[in-house]
């Protein structure tokens, strides 16, 4: 089977939890570990211009690289509530899995290589996935590739290698770290074709606690709230 032929697994941990692929035929919601979410990815097309400024969307940044810059170390420290030795582990923040079936796949793939063209590389990792299977009704060929995959010895959650867009460290649109406060003032009056900075911020926060009522995203929360402050207050 060529890759041409295999469905796609397709991970959403920003824009794509509320603005889903095309032809997705199933969402799973799930934990993706080893990670945090940050808003350090500059836009100039999708929330942002270069005319009237860059907005901001979301990036993941990896332990490894976290652990190599003390700026970002104690930001994830204090925003996840985490001791200075912190493990790989201790990361985890929330996102969702698309299944794309077959005959889909590649049309699937040029799409997102153009949406997520301004800094983002293509790169495979796991998700965790949490199956509610009394919300789902399952074909055939979708529950034959979730049969196939392994579980998390310690949860005993599938586990999914999938492809994800993210804008590394070492990308031209990466800004990080970034003070909360500036990437506030930036999401408050930034714009681009896809709309308000701001509604990307909502949208996000919103979404992700549908998926998940009982852990708080302190970092998106307090981002939410200093945004919606500066709004008001103009």
């Amino acid at each position: 089977m060529t890759v041409e032929d295999k469905p796609l697994w397709v991970l959403g941990y920003g824009s794509l939890i509320f603005k889903p692929p095309p032809h997705a035929k199933f969402r799973i919601p799930g934990i993706i570990y080893n990670y945090a979410r940050r808003f350090w990815q500059s836009s100039s097309d999708h929330r942002g211009c270069v005319e009237t400024g860059l907005g901001r969307v979301v990036t993941l940044i990896p332990y490894e690289d976290i652990i190599k810059h003390k700026d970002i170390k104690e930001d994830v420290k204090y925003f996840n509530n985490l001791a200075d030795d912190f493990k790989e582990n201790d990361l985890k923040l929330w996102g969702c899995a698309y299944y794309i079936p077959s005959e889909h796949a590649q049309k699937v793939r040029d799409y997102l290589d153009i949406r997520e063209q301004d800094g983002y590389t293509i790169h495979e990792i796991p998700f965790e996935l949490h199956i509610d299977e009394k919300e789902h009704q399952f074909d055939n060929e979708f529950q034959k590739s979730i049969d196939s995959l392994p579980r998390d010895p310690k949860s005993g959650k599938h586990v999914l290698i999938s492809t994800v867009y993210i804008g590394t460290l070492d990308n031209a649109s990466f800004i990080g770290p970034e003070k909360l406060e500036k990437t506030a003032e930036i999401i408050s009056h930034a714009k681009g074709a896809s709309g308000p900075n701001f509604e990307y911020l909502e949208k996000l926060h919103h979404t992700l606690r549908d998926l998940d009522d009982e852990e708080e995203d302190k970092y998106l929360s307090q981002l939410l709230d200093k945004v919606v402050e500066i709004r008001n207050n103009k």
